[in-house]
């Protein structure tokens, strides 16, 4: 039989009383605090989820800026290495006169001769006379390691045609001369200068210069010596200047970086100078040559 609050023992009354006055005391203050029921559950869950979201939206800040970062950590150490990229190797082509090929009189290796060193590279030397005409053009390479520290006392020999797109020592009427070749060291800072002219534009290839690299003056006797031989290239808008209405001009206008057969891998993005200057002062072609040692 069920027993009611007065049939209780006086004690228990009293801390039944006391027990349950102090569970009406905290739900006032709960409600109080907070509101009542499923609104003040609904509050603190809102805020739960707002911290939630606002520790997250500061996580994926952090992890986006971190990633940035990283990225552009990345892209920067990425652009450090492109700067000083490895040069392509490229051919030599079959008028190198290096020791490597011959010519109508048969191996010609201008390498060996006395007088090939020097930064004048227009006209002959030795028994040879003869000056190539042309637009003036200073050729300045800088050498370096791929992490782009210069590279003092390398050698370079540089060769390139004409105005009209023919070779010395090996193309009709010019086999008697050498000129548009010579080798040249560099300095403290990598540096190589040569004084030349614009070279022409022949069918089926783009404006170029060839050049060959050796780790020192004495090594470059020959092309089997060298480290590097690779080419220059020419902007389209400083041929198109010079060239003008000569024969050059149609033959620029029939190639394309990316239809000759050297520079069509990656349209000479390692190769293509940089030029300034003009017709009547003459032309400046700057390119940094980067070579693995």
């Amino acid at each position: 039989m069920d027993k009611s609050f007065a049939d209780l023992p006086p004690d228990l009354r009293r801390r039944l009383l006391l027990e349950g006055l102090s569970g009406f005391g905290l739900i006032t203050l709960l409600q109080a605090c907070g509101g009542g029921g499923a609104s003040s559950s609904a509050a603190s869950n809102s805020a739960g989820a707002s911290s939630a979201s606002t520790a997250s939206s500061v996580s994926g800040s952090v992890a986006t800026s971190s990633a940035s970062a990283s990225s552009a950590r990345s892209s920067s150490a990425s652009s450090g290495n492109s700067a000083c990229s490895n040069i392509p190797g490229e051919t030599a082509g079959p008028y190198p006169a290096d020791g490597t090929n011959s010519n109508s009189s048969g191996l010609v290796n201008v390498l060996t001769q006395s007088g090939i060193v020097r930064s004048d590279i227009r006209a002959s030397f030795g028994s040879a006379s003869g000056v190539a005409a042309g637009v003036p053009l200073t050729l300045v390479l800088t050498l370096t390691n791929t992490a782009c520290t210069p590279l003092a006392g390398y050698a370079v020999y540089l060769w390139h045609c004409n105005r009209d797109g023919n070779y010395s020592l090996y193309s009709t009427g010019i086999t008697a001369e050498n000129y548009l070749r010579g080798v040249q060291v560099s300095d403290a800072n990598g540096e190589i200068r040569f004084t030349s002219i614009f070279p022409g534009c022949y069918s089926g290839r783009w404006p170029h210069i060839h050049f060959e690299v050796y780790a020192s003056l004495a090594a470059a006797v020959s092309g089997n010596n060298d480290v590097k031989t690779s080419q220059l290239a020419l902007p389209a808008s400083s041929c198109a200047t010079v060239y003008g209405s000569a024969s050059g001009q149609a033959n620029l206008a029939a190639i394309s970086l990316s239809t000759d057969n050297v520079f069509s891998d990656d349209s000479a993005a390692l190769q293509m100078a940089s030029v300034s200057g003009d017709v009547t002062t003459g032309y400046t072609a700057s390119l940094r040559v980067s070579i693995a040692t």
